[in-house]
């Protein structure tokens, strides 16, 4: 059965490079995931409206994968999915996707890994340790992301 997979990214920046990503799992079959992202409802308006449409977006979902560009770090609700995926014991997992091009051809520069800014067990130890990141140009993401999924989902006992 194909897992549900909710991804997290920086909208603006990177969604040409998302794409990229997401449309992966629908290109071959033995990726084994359904997209639960809500990049197509971008132009919400309010906070409410937007943290309820993330809120019903991570229901059912039971990986959050991050898509980690170079502005991602420190966006607004990129931490709050970060922080709702964790608390919720949902598996949880980043990919960097600054190096694939966009649609004018070019890669970007690395930014920093959102998950340096959270702490668990009161405040003593870093996100960072838990989350294991990959990079989808180097470490072969078509090939790969299921796997990354399903270690993330395990980890977490999803």
């Amino acid at each position: 059965m194909a897992r549900q997979v909710f991804f997290s990214f920086h909208y603006a920046r990177d969604i040409s490079r998302v794409n990229i990503v997401r449309k992966s799992g629908f290109l071959q079959d033995e990726t084994g995931f359904i997209d639960h992202s809500l990049w197509e409802k971008s132009k919400l308006q309010g906070k409410s409206a937007l943290q309820k449409l993330i809120d019903d977006g991570l229901k059912g979902a039971s990986v959050t994968a991050v898509l980690i560009g170079k502005e991602t770090a420190g966006r607004e609700w990129v931490n709050y999915e970060i922080e709702k995926s964790w608390n919720e014991g949902m598996g949880v997992v980043g990919i960097r996707i600054h190096n694939l091009k966009n649609l004018q051809g070019i890669a970007d520069s690395a930014g920093a890994n959102p998950f340096d800014s959270f702490t668990i067990k009161k405040g003593t130890e870093s996100l960072s340790k838990h989350v294991k990141v990959y990079d989808w140009v180097n470490d072969d993401g078509y090939a790969n992301m299921s796997d990354w999924i399903e270690t993330a989902a395990a980890a977490r006992g999803r």
